[in-house]
């Protein structure tokens, strides 16, 4: 599960500085040089259509660091429960 979190680390996407909900649009936001409010239209309207936008959204910010921490919930969480 260790080479999970370092691919994940290495892809260079983090939850954003500039949240709302998660940092997530944020993230790719700064990743991709892209205005953050372009992102959120963008994913509202993916919103919109029949799909698993939500569920997307809910993966994406269990497995993208922190842009600040560089802390990945989903591990903690793991570490954490492993530790109990």
């Amino acid at each position: 599960m260790d080479k999970f979190y370092e691919i994940i680390r290495s892809a260079g996407l983090n939850r954003g500085p500039q949240r709302w909900l998660g940092g997530v649009c944020g993230g790719i936001a700064a990743k991709f040089n892209l205005d953050v409010s372009w992102v959120r239209i963008g994913f509202l309207l993916l919103c919109l259509l029949p799909g698993p936008a939500f569920v997307l959204y809910a993966a994406a910010w269990l497995v993208l660091p922190d842009a600040k921490t560089a802390k990945i919930p989903l591990q903690s969480f793991l570490d954490k429960r492993a530790s109990s």
